[in-house]
C-alpha cells in the first residue's frame, strides 16, 4: 500500500529504478529536501532502497516494476490511480555488457536487450504513467550526454550511445506529439559518475552530483517544453 502521506510533503516525486546507484541516491536528495518518494525496484530482493524507506517509514514507498514488462507497467499503473505526482523521473537502464565492442560485433540479443532496456521501455513507462502526472508537472528521463549526436567525435560505447540516442529520438517525438500540455519534459545527461554502471575509473562521485541533477530536475519545473540537459543546467546538442 501507498502511504497516506503523498501530497503531504513539498512535492511527490515517482523514480522509476531507485534501488541503487544514481536513482537510489536520487530518492535520498529528494527526501533530504523534504519529499515524498515512490521509488521502485525490479525484483523481490531486499536493496539500498529498503534501509531509506525504514529510515524514512512516511516519506518513501516502493512498488515492484521490471518496465521491460508492459504487463507490469499498466499494473503499476492501475495502483497508482488516483494519486498524482509533482515528477516522474524514468531513472533505470543498462549498458552492454563488453562496452568496447562495436555496432558490426555486438550480438542481436545483446542489442536487444539494451535498445528495449533504454530506449523503448521507457518511453512505455512515459506514456503509461503520464496520467500519474500533475497538469503542471514534469517527466523526466535519465539520458546521457553519449547520446549527442553533434559531440559524438570521438566514437567509442557504440551500442550505449546509440540506445540512448533512440531515446532522446523517441523523447522528442513524444514532446512533439504533447506539444500543448504544461508538463515540462527534461532529459537528463549527469555526466560520467562512479555507479556500478559508470565504473570505478569515473571522474565524479555520486555524493557531488547527485544534488547537482536534482536542482537542475527541479528548476525546470514551470518550464514546458523539452529540455535536453546536463546536470548543472546547461543544453546538451541534439
Amino acid at each position: 500500500m501507498f502511504s497516506q502521506a503523498i501530497g503531504d510533503t513539498a512535492g511527490t516525486i515517482l523514480i522509476v529504478g531507485a534501488s541503487r546507484g544514481l536513482g537510489h541516491a536520487m530518492a535520498a536528495e529528494c527526501i533530504a529536501r523534504g519529499w515524498h518518494v515512490v521509488g521502485t525496484v525490479r525484483g523481490p530482493d531486499r536493496t539500498a532502497l529498503h534501509d531509506l524507506a525504514d529510515a524514512h517509514p512516511s516519506r518513501v514507498d516502493i512498488a515492484q516494476l521490471d518496465m521491460t514488462q508492459p504487463a507490469q507497467i499498466m499494473a503499476l499503473r492501475e495502483r497508482l490511480m488516483g494519486k498524482q505526482f509533482d515528477i516522474l523521473f524514468v531513472n533505470a537502464g543498462t549498458a552492454n555488457h563488453n562496452q568496447d565492442e562495436t555496432i558490426a560485433e555486438v550480438s542481436t540479443e545483446e542489442f536487444i536487450r539494451v535498445m528495449v532496456t533504454n530506449a523503448l521501455s521507457p518511453l512505455r513507462v512515459v506514456e503509461g504513467l503520464q496520467d500519474c502526472v500533475a497538469p503542471a508537472g514534469l517527466i523526466g528521463v535519465m539520458s546521457s550526454g553519449q547520446g549527442s549526436i553533434a559531440n559524438n567525435v570521438n566514437g567509442g560505447h557504440e551500442v550505449y550511445r546509440g540506445t540512448k540516442a533512440a531515446l532522446n529520438q523517441y523523447m522528442r517525438s513524444y514532446a512533439a506529439r504533447h506539444a500543448d500540455d504544461g508538463r515540462a519534459k527534461v532529459l537528463m545527461a549527469p555526466g560520467w559518475i562512479r555507479t556500478r554502471l559508470g565504473g570505478a575509473e569515473a571522474p565524479f562521485g555520486i555524493e557531488e552530483t547527485v544534488p547537482q541533477i536534482v536542482t537542475t530536475l527541479l528548476a525546470q519545473r514551470g518550464k514546458p517544453g523539452l529540455h535536453y540537459l546536463d546536470r548543472e543546467g546547461r543544453t546538451v546538442p541534439w
